[in-house]
């Protein structure tokens, strides 16, 4: 069974546990999917009504677009932890000949392109998520923008919470020009989510305080 098919307390209890997996990346798509399906539910309560009569095509539109973004980034959980596991394995294979030594190094390169890769895709599927909870806090209905909010800030932290795990394959990485890119991408990313998220919270918070 797949990890995003799991009850939530399962994979509660496997993220409280020992296991290498799930772990801190599974975690971020988690939270991620949870954004992506509040964003899915001020949709719905966008729906239907008159007073959105003239935005009712775009939010059609931002129904399929949200219910596909869940569906990836739950998806990434698994992804996250597939790519983990030959990195766990490569830590493990032994390093007592130069033969050893020369194979382990590049298994471990591979595994650990793969495991700061997966962490950086899931970082591009918070981003876009977020840029459409951005929209939907513009158009969707008054009665649920707290909600698009915790969405906005459930991508920032999911976002900042997977590019550690980027990170923390960038740092053992001896081709210094790949993990130097994948910083940059990483970093990068952070930026534009800040970019367009900060904003969105602050005009959503001022419009609850009525300020």
């Amino acid at each position: 069974m797949a990890m995003y098919e799991k009850k939530i307390n399962v994979f509660l209890e496997g993220l409280a546990s020992d296991a290498p997996v799930p772990g801190g990346g599974g975690a971020c798509g988690l939270v991620g999917a949870t954004a992506a399906a509040l964003g899915s539910m001020v949709l719905s309560l966008t729906t239907g009504k008159k007073s959105y009569a003239k935005v009712q095509p775009e939010v059609d539109e931002l129904i399929q677009k949200m219910a596909d973004y869940k569906r990836k980034l739950l998806l990434a959980i698994d992804k996250d932890a597939q790519a983990f596991r030959p990195l766990s394995e490569a830590y493990a294979m032994p390093k007592d000949t130069p033969e050893e030594i020369e194979r382990r190094d590049a298994v471990m390169a591979r595994a650990l392109a793969d495991a700061a890769k997966a962490p950086l895709e899931m970082m591009e599927l918070l981003l876009e998520t977020a840029k459409l909870l951005s929209r939907i806090s513009e158009i969707g209905s008054m009665l649920a923008i707290s909600d698009a909010g915790v969405g906005l800030a459930f991508c920032r932290a999911a976002i900042y919470g997977a590019s550690l795990n980027v990170y923390i394959n960038t740092k053992l990485m001896k081709d210094r020009n790949m993990a130097d890119s994948m910083n940059k991408k990483a970093a990068d990313i952070i930026s534009q989510a800040d970019g367009i998220i900060v904003p969105s919270y602050n005009a959503i918070s001022t419009n609850l305080k009525g300020e």
